[in-house]
């Protein structure tokens, strides 16, 4: 199901403290699967939901958690480590953002939030836990197992799971780790789920029919999210002259905020050491660079300390950065959804944005399924510089 009018915040009664965060934050109308799914979590309801990122989905999901605690408050003071929400994502800096969005929009509510992830200080996110009983907890799965299996947390408790990604979670073979967790959980008749996924294929499908009770299932298009507020464009650049036409474009356009995703980490490397010798200040955002890094890297961003940062993948979905005004594809992407992701960085919360494709010899084959995948013909023309 779709909705088909704007929902306006103020119409769903949230409690007044929830509404003065929405507020803080600029947030008036809902998105249309915030429109879509609200209306069914809010109520208790078992949803499964279908969109790209960049459609508002974490907000929908933190405002149902949030709500349900304040209007369900724990009738008894439950131990530390024994949370009353979990969320589960695929990728550190997803969930780190899962994170800091539901401190926006707890800042008022008292509520304690954690994240726990592979890659950074076990102890510290121990503390943390320790510091008082846990509202909401936001987790990887590898990192949550290791938690679980040393007794630090209890999932018993469970009132609110939420699976993110779910198609990411499958593809990156973390569903055997995410089985185990749900099972840990109380049974699904005990919980409300909320189950999110940019794909719906039959593996995804069964999860959820696995996880979930006759769920409410939202679809918001992916063409519609890619398209309605995204200039595309599409540039014939050939393999060897993408570096330049790379910087051409910046030192003639000078973009305000940008993120250009290459697919290797390599490349995104000596494109960044090309860059930086053509006195084009900008850093890299992969996978074989440390957490710590990757984490300065993306508040540099987000903050505007940093204007122009070359990534792959790893920075393609979950990463919630405003006001990113161009998105490049210096490579295309292998897999046409990847598209939808990508350009999804920008374009964002009422915002118009720019997405440049180049289109060489070496990934032109890769245009098909992009044009598939959006129902809509490519043209490809010559650098606009």
């Amino acid at each position: 199901m779709t909705t088909e009018h704007t929902v306006h915040f103020r119409d769903l009664a949230l409690p007044p403290n929830l509404n003065k965060a929405i507020d803080d934050l600029g947030f008036e109308n809902c998105t249309p699967i915030q429109g879509a799914v609200l209306p069914y979590s809010l109520s208790d309801y078992d949803v499964t939901g279908q969109a790209q990122t960049g459609t508002g989905k974490t907000a929908a999901f933190l405002i149902t958690i949030l709500t349900q605690q304040i209007e369900y408050p724990r009738r008894e003071s439950l131990s530390v480590g024994v949370p009353r929400a979990l969320i589960l994502a695929p990728t550190r800096e997803l969930a780190l953002q899962i994170e800091s969005d539901a401190k926006d929009l707890g800042k008022y509510l008292n509520t304690h939030v954690v994240a726990v992830v592979g890659g950074m200080d076990f102890d510290k996110q121990r503390q943390k836990i320790d510091e008082r009983p846990l509202d909401i907890l936001v987790a990887t799965p590898g990192r949550l197992i290791d938690f679980c299996q040393r007794r630090v947390i209890n999932l018993r408790e469970v009132e609110i799971l939420v699976i993110d990604e779910a198609d990411r979670m499958l593809d990156m073979g973390f569903i055997p780790d995410v089985r185990r967790i749900v099972y840990q959980t109380p049974k699904k008749r005990a919980r409300q789920t909320l189950f999110f996924s940019a794909t719906f294929n039959d593996d995804v499908m069964n999860l959820a029919e696995q996880w979930t009770i006759d769920p409410t299932h939202v679809v918001i298009e992916a063409d519609n999210v890619a398209t309605d507020s995204v200039d595309q464009k599409f540039w014939l650049v050939e393999h060897s002259n993408k570096s330049r036409a790379l910087l051409d474009f910046l030192k003639v356009h000078n973009p305000q905020h940008t993120l250009v995703f290459v697919n290797r980490r390599d490349a995104g490397h000596r494109l960044v050491s090309f860059l930086s010798n053509n006195n084009i200040a900008c850093e890299a955002l992969a996978g074989d660079i440390p957490q710590r890094k990757r984490l300065s890297t993306l508040n540099r961003f987000k903050e505007g300390a940093t204007n122009l940062v070359i990534a792959t993948d790893v920075a393609g979905r979950g990463i919630h950065v405003e006001g990113i005004t161009h998105v490049v594809n210096y490579d295309l992407p292998e897999d046409a959804e990847d598209y939808v992701h990508r350009i999804g960085r920008t374009g964002r919360a009422g915002a118009t944005g720019t997405a440049i494709s180049f289109v060489s010899e070496d990934d032109a084959f890769n245009l098909p399924a992009i044009e598939q995948y959006l129902g809509e013909t490519i043209q490809c023309v010559h650098p606009e510089l």
